[in-house]
């Protein structure tokens, strides 16, 4: 519609959806509408499952009123809106996907303006590099920077010297890849920097003097991280001779004296206002019962207070095998929370994945009442209250217990129940089920939501798009 056909006129919403779905929609738009400031009207097709259409069953069918400003369609309903939009002279849209998301999608959109931006290398280890063929390390690399590392950092074993770590940096360094060598064996380390690597972890008295030499930067560790022994007399002799350096004081498990290593990274802070600085995050990572994902992003925020613009992950132990993505959406996040001074909260939902950023709830009555309305013998299931909900024309069961809830299935009688339906059921259930134990929003048919780890769910529910039901 042009500009002058819709100046000065009230929003006014023209809602499309199915008749499964009208008594949720009308319940939510009665409450929804007065509090965003908009009038609608629903038009309900002749169709079971909103998710069943397309724009170009829609268009057939579609009777928009004089007053509408926009027309809304069900987020199901994908693709080219062309057919729809032809036949209107108004915006057409797909809404959410779940109704329970309209508030969200009038005007509560997590996503912030400049949000993305970072100062924080990430350097992801391969860990025992030296046992790992060349191909294997190239594979390496290329999934550790596909999840957002910066440098890949080739993980040295104490106390043997690797051949071929000249060898394996060159072939790194030659497929695009900046490269850290993490070692303290002088001999490894002239390997690795005579074939490209551009960092070293780490110089403290025991190899300073062979760092002069070396033509990179390094990172400098204090010889007893407790008392920070010989720290500055290393920092005081690289920065003389030119070296360029970071400053890493060892970040400590908890139980051996984690809080005051954290208070040694403030200290040298305050001794060296203007160094860069490192934080290697696996001592707490790796070395702790618990996800990795909320530890990574508590030591980004303290990483982006004190200005430390490298860290050091691994991804050795199963909890911590995300960890370069973690990082890398953490420093996303505490860059921003610390330039904007605004809480780190409702920004990076892929960081939550255990539980769901936000629980939406079910009224039960509406199942009750969807229960009564359905005509065909489908199963709908839903998770609402504590309690699985199974429901189906003229059905209604529920229970905590899926086994229990499938036993009274089969006491009711149904025929549709052949191995393959049964089997879906079950795997929905068990997905219903999860989301209760955890505290997730669980939709038939779609993926629960794990955060960045979601894998995205092929639909076995729904029938071929656009047949009625």
């Amino acid at each position: 519609m042009t500009a002058d056909k819709t100046a000065n006129r009230a929003e006014h919403i023209h809602f499309v959806t199915g008749r499964l779905a009208e008594f949720s929609l009308r319940a939510m738009l009665d409450k929804l509408a007065p509090q965003v400031g908009f009038d609608y009207s629903i038009q309900v097709l002749n169709i079971t499952v909103a998710a069943l259409m397309t724009p170009a069953w829609v268009a057939k069918r579609i009777e928009i009123p004089s007053q509408a400003t926009r027309v809304l369609l069900p987020g199901y309903c994908e693709g080219d809106l062309t057919p729809v939009t032809s036949v209107t002279e108004v915006p057409v849209e797909c809404g959410p996907k779940d109704l329970r998301r309209l508030p969200r999608f009038f005007g509560q959109s997590a996503e912030q303006a400049g949000y993305g931006p970072y100062e924080i290398e990430i350097l992801a280890e391969i860990n025992g590099a030296p046992r790992l063929a060349l191909q294997e390390i190239l594979a390496e690399a290329r999934r550790l920077t596909a999840a957002g590392a910066d440098l890949i950092d080739l993980g040295c074993l104490p106390g043997e010297v690797w051949s071929g770590v000249g060898e394996a940096t060159r072939a790194l360094r030659d497929a695009g890849y900046r490269v850290s060598v993490d070692s303290m064996n002088v001999r490894e380390i002239e390997l690795a920097t005579r074939q490209g690597a551009e960092l070293v972890l780490s110089v403290n008295s025991s190899n300073r003097e062979a760092a002069l030499d070396w033509g990179c930067e390094v990172v400098v560790v204090p010889d007893v991280p407790k008392t920070l022994a010989e720290l500055d007399a290393t920092v005081e002799m690289l920065a003389a001779a030119g070296v360029p350096l970071r400053i890493d004081p060892i970040l400590e498990p908890i139980g051996f004296g984690y809080a005051e290593s954290l208070a040694r990274y403030v200290e040298i802070r305050r001794r060296y206002p203007d160094a860069e600085m490192m934080m290697g995050t696996g001592n707490l990572t790796e070395l702790t019962d618990c996800d990795s994902a909320a530890v990574n992003v508590l030591l980004m925020g303290f990483c982006a207070e004190m200005r430390i613009h490298s860290v050091l992950t691994t991804e050795v132990i199963n909890w911590a095998r995300s960890s370069v993505a973690e990082c890398d959406l953490a420093r996303r996040l505490a860059d921003y929370a610390v330039r904007t001074e605004s809480l780190p909260k409702r920004i990076e939902p892929r960081l939550v994945m255990l539980r769901d950023p936000e629980l939406l709830t079910i009224d039960v009555e509406a199942i009750r009442e969807l229960s009564t309305r359905i005509k065909d013998n489908n199963y709908r299931i839903f998770a609402a209250d504590g309690q699985l909900h199974l429901i189906s024309n003229q059905l209604h069961l529920t229970d905590a217990d899926p086994f229990r809830l499938f036993d009274q299935l089969l006491d009711a009688g149904r025929r549709n129940l052949d191995p393959s339906h049964a089997f879906y059921l079950g795997y929905e259930l068990h997905k219903a089920a999860t989301a209760l134990t955890l505290g997730k929003n669980y939709e038939q048919d779609e993926s629960l939501d794990w955060g960045l780890l979601t894998q995205p769910e092929a639909k076995h529910r729904l029938s071929p798009r656009g047949k009625d039901q």
